[in-house]
């Protein structure tokens, strides 16, 4: 049988528009199953949340191994110095740490993001934009602080120093906390924050799961007001605010953790005598509508003495145990230890002891761990790239150059995470004690894990 030239062709067209159709098929499913795959993940990257006195994410609960590195807008800026940042990323999500802390804040001076109330330099912003993607690129979540109560990187005394310029009479910065005027300026802020949109994600601040919550400040006290009230009217007027902003996210103060004059009875467990006087108040200040979880800073040296004792260790442990019962009983939210540290300038400093004073925090975190307790995590204070050590304010951890140090918060990371992974709101780890029935199948597994050496 002869077959033409034309019927050959003709076959030869029909078997390869049925292969085009057929690879056009396969492309639609690939896509498609890209897009549930996108889907199932932007459903898995969503907003940590509380419930009870624990933070919780998809169902399950979400227990923090994080860090602080708070400069990492202003090296974003530099091109020189940018590729540190990703590098920061990238060995902290090594180390297992999923929270880190930065600021949303560096007003006046050397690359200012607010040079002036309101008028912000782009170049920074777009700084500050690209830690959020490289923070979500590594899996990490990240709490940004707004203003500072001290003089770095602006604060509260530039605030007070814009409204003098304005030609207001200002005798304390602690007028931050009450003048009209300067609550202006910080709300603008505020919102000039929580509404930017991010040019490399497209994200609006507001509507990123990246962002586990917003602070406040860092370490607010008001001297001025020993009674407290000045600071606490603040609280409660820019918690407000920032939750008629962004209603999604979670909100914390930025507090030190100091008993006030609200709970006598627990002025004992605060480091020195006069700290009362700070115009602080644990207990009040996280009562405040619209704060969402407690934080709590772990410092000995510079608080109790100016050189490492014996009894700092002991002092932590109180600290960590007061602040978690008084969590759990009192304010019926999660805690979060969210600066701690120890630094090499002072007397009797070795690595060894560095490493015993995180395994004390970490140790007072996984008991709460085990009660069912409030105690939601750690943030150590603070994690370094390699050359950066410039800036190293005594208590830098490079973890490629400390090695005891990168296994103590790796070991941390793998034993919350596979808690993390184990239970649910089913287990009474997850949900404290109220489900008993259901908590001997969490028992033995979680209690073997935490045991463990090495997981």
């Amino acid at each position: 049988m002869t077959v033409s030239t034309t019927q050959i062709r003709k076959k030869l067209r029909t078997h390869n528009m049925k292969f085009i159709q057929g690879l056009l098929i396969v492309l639609v499913i690939l896509k498609w199953c890209r897009a549930l795959e996108v889907e199932k993940e932007e459903e898995k990257w969503s907003m940590v949340k509380t419930k009870g006195t624990q933070f919780v994410l998809n169902g399950s609960p979400f227990y923090v191994n994080g860090f602080n590195t708070y400069w990492l807008m202003v090296l974003a800026v530099d091109p020189s110095t940018k590729p540190k940042v990703s590098t920061l990323m990238k060995e902290a999500a090594s180390a297992g740490l999923t929270v880190g802390r930065t600021w949303a804040f560096n007003d006046g001076g050397w690359r200012a993001l607010q040079k002036s109330p309101g008028v912000y330099d782009e170049d920074v912003f777009k700084g500050l934009d690209f830690v959020v993607s490289e923070a979500k690129k590594n899996k990490i979540r990240l709490i940004l602080s707004l203003v500072n109560n001290w003089d770095a990187y602006g604060g509260k005394a530039q605030y007070v120093k814009w409204g003098k310029d304005a030609g207001l009479t200002l005798k304390s910065n602690d007028e931050f906390f009450s003048n009209p005027t300067l609550k202006g300026y910080f709300k603008a802020h505020i919102k000039a924050v929580l509404n930017r949109v991010n040019t490399l994600t497209k994200v609006t601040y507001k509507d990123d799961p990246t962002i586990f919550a917003w602070e406040l400040m860092n370490e607010p006290r008001c001297q001025s007001d020993p009674s407290g009230n000045t600071l606490q009217e603040w609280i409660q007027e820019m918690a407000s605010y920032v939750k008629s902003v962004d209603p999604k996210h979670m909100l914390e103060i930025g507090m030190e953790g100091f008993y006030g004059l609200s709970a006598p009875d627990r002025l004992q467990f605060n480091p020195y005598s006069t700290t009362q006087d700070e115009g602080t108040d644990f207990i009040r200040n996280h009562r405040a509508l619209g704060i969402d979880f407690a934080s709590v800073h772990i410092y000995t040296v510079g608080w109790i003495d100016q050189y490492i004792i014996p009894k700092h260790l002991p002092f932590v442990k109180s600290w960590i145990h007061a602040h978690i019962e008084d969590a759990e009983k009192t304010l019926n939210m999660p805690v979060l230890f969210a600066e701690f540290g120890v630094s090499e300038r002072y007397g009797g400093y070795n690595i060894s002891y560095r490493d015993t004073f995180m395994q004390t925090v970490y140790d007072g975190i996984l008991n709460s761990i085990k009660s069912g307790g409030a105690g939601a995590g750690t943030l150590l204070w603070q994690l370094f790239p390699e050359d950066t050590e410039y800036m190293n304010d005594g208590f830098a951890i490079v973890l490629s150059k400390a090695p005891s140090t990168a296994k103590v918060i790796s070991l941390q990371s793998k034993r919350l995470a596979t808690f993390n992974s184990l239970c649910n709101w089913n287990c009474r780890w997850g949900c404290h004690t109220h489900h008993q029935s259901t908590s001997s199948m969490c028992d033995d597994e979680f209690e073997q894990d935490l045991s463990l050496g090495e997981l």
